[in-house]
């Protein structure tokens, strides 16, 4: 049962990097570690962020290894050290960013909240954030669909 769930936990952490291995070498660039833990349900504060970033990125080129990148991710997912948003916390927080209840945000919305407020995001890494989340035909993002690629299994 263990093997299966570290199995499992491998898999999710290795399709989350291979989307962001640009060059499909098992390497990704450093600035796309942010967006990777995140897409993998796990939110640090930019504190915990910078240390997770300093002990994988042993070579200080810019670039992580997935052979890095894997067994510390696998820890972290594993001890549910940045644990995952609660569905319903997270919907109760885009419905109040979405005040004229439309059921999606305008990406200048969300990029405003993001940027502007709280910890904030860099214009890349929202750039980055929108490509992948945004809807492509209508250019809005619809939340109630976004909040199962936001979180991620507590049973995991």
């Amino acid at each position: 049962m263990a093997e299966a769930v570290v199995s499992d936990v491998h898999k999710k952490i290795r399709a989350v990097f291979e989307a962001f291995d640009n060059e499909s070498n098992n390497t990704v660039d450093v600035r796309e570690i942010g967006t990777i833990i995140y897409s993998l349900g796990c939110f640090p504060t930019q504190a915990d962020l910078h240390d997770l970033i300093a002990e994988v990125e042993k070579d200080h080129t810019g670039y992580i290894y997935l052979d890095n990148f894997l067994p510390v991710m696998t820890k972290v997912l594993l001890e549910h050290k940045f644990p995952p948003i609660p569905e319903d916390l997270l919907l109760q927080a885009f419905e109040v960013l979405d005040k004229e209840k439309k059921g999606y945000l305008e990406p200048e919305e969300l990029t405003k909240y993001m940027t502007q407020e709280g910890e904030l995001f860099s214009q890349e890494e929202m750039d980055e954030m929108l490509t992948a989340l945004a809807d492509r035909d209508n250019n809005v993002l619809y939340y109630k669909d976004l909040i199962s690629q936001l979180t991620i299994d507590p049973d995991m």
